[in-house]
């Protein structure tokens, strides 16, 4: 299995993880950034898949992730409706998966970045690393939204998140 293969199956398994755990979502806003996930991971197939096959690929930035803006979109309408919540463990279990998905996809993405020659295939991976590295933040600010969902928006400052 070559270097696209591995990275279209982690991204068709992570896509499979978001859509299994969205249907099963009860709250609405919840679902709504489970789903976004699982769109950028059908995105993140569809490059990787093209450089498998040999055609053109690029990594297009008006294509690029928009989860952070959302999460943050999400959660301040959900602070507004100004009602408490709380969430069963299982909850939180499902979010931290996520993130080590995310953790080990951005990890793996940029070790193969450091060993290809080619500059696009470089700058392809590099950037769906920082697609992923943006996934991972979503998730830690997720699971500190179920942690103490009355503060986090105060308390979040969504700082980190680094340039790269």
């Amino acid at each position: 299995m070559n270097i696209f293969e591995y990275a279209m199956k982690m991204e068709s398994d992570g896509r499979e993880f978001y859509l299994e755990h969205a249907e099963k979502q009860d709250i609405p806003a919840l679902r709504k950034i489970l789903l976004e996930l699982a769109e950028d991971e059908l995105k993140h197939y569809n490059i990787f898949k093209a450089l498998r096959d040999g055609k053109p690929a690029e990594y297009r930035e008006s294509e690029k992730t928009r989860i952070i803006t959302t999460v943050k979109n999400v959660f301040e309408s959900l602070k507004a409706e100004d009602r408490e919540f709380s969430f069963p463990r299982e909850a939180k279990n499902v979010w931290e998966q996520a993130r080590e998905i995310e953790r080990k996809s951005e990890t793996f993405y940029r070790e193969k970045a450091d060993g290809v020659d080619d500059g696009t295939q470089k700058g392809i991976l590099t950037s769906i690393a920082d697609e992923e590295h943006e996934h991972w933040v979503t998730m830690e600010n997720v699971i500190r939204f179920l942690d103490r969902p009355n503060h986090w928006l105060e308390d979040a400052e969504w700082s980190n998140l680094e340039d790269y």
